[in-house]
């Protein structure tokens, strides 16, 4: 692992060394790649789709696992999205004079070498890959065993264009083990590392998050919820409750549970309860909730957990004030949204929560870096320091302070 590592921090003095057109350049050569390459990329994740019915993953997972044409398709855009988007390192962020005549300058550069840890989607590999790559940092990747075959395609289809291009493979690479006792020999090589990010699994996020010597940047749960205000359109609101619950189950910005003003509760729980029927999701409710629609009971634990699945929590609240305080003390800090027409209770909402993201009539699925038009991203920050929300390229750099004297001393 040691020798490893060494090798991509020296890749790193290469990568810095190009331009910005050079990088455009073999980004976009990568995306061509993975388009070429489509039905090599299917018959790996074929092999990873077989062991994951074999293991039994849920369907949310197993959706998460897939890759078709359209996907692979989506892969190669969002690399090219990347490419487009303004070089990120060299920019002059800020500059004054001092009292010395000291000229300074606040200059954007790379982390160096980030590690960065996920489960699932094979796609965060080529997205993570090229990001990393046009912020001029080295990225060292470990995908979850479950989509070994299908990430171990992607990474040797980007290094085949580094090397076409005379550049270290070392760049963009997968760790050379992949084990539990890999990962922790990672995340404790801070003499080569920069920084790492875990995505995935709250065991994942709490075992790097106290084992690291390397600084660490948290993808944490997605603990989602949507508050209906009494002063909220109906038909919008449901649409919107819908869409951030069923359109895609499995992933960290649906939303896990459901707030209702217990102003316009037995209207609002009737409706929904037809159209979360309609979509065969599992709904989970308060006494309150259930003195009104026959479901089962949801708990403290059931509040407290993702679960990535269309499975809903349902809560009546006591307008605003109830709904903020049930998701001060439930939120990860992810994204959290309140559908009303009261711009008092709105300001009141986006003032009270912590979270990365805040929304106003609008689904909480919003949440991601193509999206909020940063081309993708490396995840969903839930961390306070250096990045928070969509994790895109200004996340993945940092700053330098150039200064220009005369021959001034102190």
């Amino acid at each position: 692992m040691e020798q490893f590592l060494a090798k991509a921090k020296q890749s790193a003095r290469v990568l810095n060394a190009l331009s910005g057109k050079q990088k455009n350049k073999i980004l976009n050569e990568m995306a061509e790649a993975l388009r070429s390459n489509t039905m090599n990329l299917i018959e790996a994740n074929a092999l990873d789709m077989q062991a994951g019915k074999e293991n039994n993953l849920s369907s949310a997972l197993m959706d998460r696992l897939l890759l078709d044409e359209s996907r692979i398709d989506a892969m190669a855009v969002a690399i090219e999205e990347i490419s487009a988007l303004k070089e990120p390192v060299g920019r002059v962020l800020d500059g004054w004079v001092t009292e010395d005549d000291l000229k300074i300058e606040k200059v954007s550069i790379p982390i160096g070498v980030i590690g960065i840890i996920y489960e699932s989607r094979p796609n965060v590999t080529s997205d993570t890959a090229a990001l990393c790559f046009k912020s001029s940092n080295v990225c060292v990747l470990k995908g979850g065993k479950e989509a070994q075959n299908s990430n171990e395609a992607i990474a040797k289809i980007l290094q085949a264009i580094l090397a076409k291009n005379n550049l270290p493979i070392e760049m963009i690479s997968l760790i050379p083990d992949a084990s539990r006792e890999g990962v922790d020999k990672l995340i404790k090589m801070d003499k080569y590392v920069d920084l790492i990010i875990p995505r995935g699994g709250a065991g994942l996020i709490n075992h790097v998050s106290k084992n690291a010597t390397v600084s660490v940047v948290k993808h944490d749960k997605g603990q989602c919820h949507t508050y209906i205000d009494k002063d909220a359109k109906l038909d919008n609101a449901i649409a919107i409750a819908l869409n951030a619950k069923v359109q895609r189950p499995g992933v960290c910005n649906a939303m896990e549970t459901l707030l209702v003003d217990s102003a316009i509760a037995d209207e609002a729980l009737l409706k929904l309860k037809v159209e979360f029927d309609k979509a065969h999701t599992e709904l989970k409710g308060c006494a309150r909730t259930q003195a009104i629609i026959d479901i089962t009971h949801a708990t403290d634990e059931d509040y407290d957990t993702e679960y990535l699945a269309n499975i809903l929590n349902i809560k009546v609240v006591d307008g605003v004030e109830g709904a903020i305080e049930h998701i001060v003390k439930f939120t990860s800090g992810h994204s959290e949204a309140i559908v009303t027409e009261n711009i008092t209770a709105a300001e009141l909402f986006l003032n009270s929560i912590d979270a990365a993201c805040i929304y106003v009539n609008a689904s909480t699925r919003f949440t991601d870096g193509g999206a909020f038009g940063f081309g993708a991203e490396v995840g969903i920050s839930t961390n306070k320091l250096h990045a928070r929300g969509p994790m895109g390229i200004e996340g993945l750099t940092t700053y330098k302070f150039k200064i220009y004297g005369n021959g001034q001393i102190r």
